[in-house]
């Protein structure tokens, strides 16, 4: 199904999809993060927890984003954003960095999204368009090689059409991949059953968040509002 932007309600913003998704996050875990939402992950770890945050140019253990003014232009993440460094932080080798998501040292990893399919299948690096500037970074290596991989996105795109599907229609970056989404709307697990509404944003009804969802859409038992 499509929708056009003026149905598409606000929810939350990303910031608020970010502290949601480092919810999420165990104590201990060791987590990749992607570029654009998934990168403001790193301001918001849970109080009491520690995560030690892994990006493929060879960081283990980066901190949240400097304050304006205090970046090293030679201290960044995949992304080329600024980032902090934090106590036993460590610095090695590309290779090692692809031998440690490529070994299953990862633990979590949190994507960008194009596409997400029932199924888990994620699309993220390519339209497929013949015009398009694919991009897919270390996404493949990622969703291959990591434990469990999260999503965050806008629930629909730019034009009101879903972002998550029945099925891919973009080039994927893994099959069956995807075990949870964040987006604006709601937080959702992918089950071999399809989706599953365990969240739904403050003042965004469960019927709109399936109007915007181009899958079938199953209710979580315990089905609450997102904190």
């Amino acid at each position: 199904m499509t929708a056009t932007t003026n149905s598409v309600p606000r929810g939350i913003s990303r910031d608020a999809m970010a502290r949601r998704a480092a919810l999420d996050i165990p104590d201990g875990a060791v987590v990749n993060l992607g570029i654009g939402i998934p990168e403001l992950v790193a301001g918001h770890v849970p109080a009491g927890r520690e995560v030690i945050y892994h990006t493929e140019n060879g960081i283990l253990g980066f901190g949240p984003p400097p304050p304006p003014g205090a970046e090293d232009p030679e201290l960044i993440n995949a992304g080329k954003k600024p980032v902090t460094l934090l106590p036993g932080a460590a610095f090695f080798h590309h290779a090692d960095s692809f031998a440690m998501i490529r070994g299953g040292h990862i633990d979590i990893c949190i994507l960008g999204a194009m596409q997400v399919a029932a199924n888990g299948d994620l699309a993220n690096w390519s339209t497929g368009a013949a015009d398009a500037v694919p991009a897919v970074g270390g996404a493949m290596d990622l969703v291959a090689g990591v434990r469990r991989v999260f999503v965050i996105t806008e629930h629909v795109t730019r034009d009101g059409a879903p972002k998550l599907l029945e099925a891919c229609t973009y080039p994927l970056t893994g099959a069956g991949v995807v075990h949870r989404i964040f987006t604006n709307l709601a937080v959702i697990d992918v089950t071999p059953a399809g989706f599953l509404l365990r969240e739904r944003a403050p003042d965004v009804s469960v019927d709109t968040i399936r109007a915007l969802t181009g899958a079938p859409l199953a209710l979580a038992p315990g089905l609450r509002v997102m904190g």
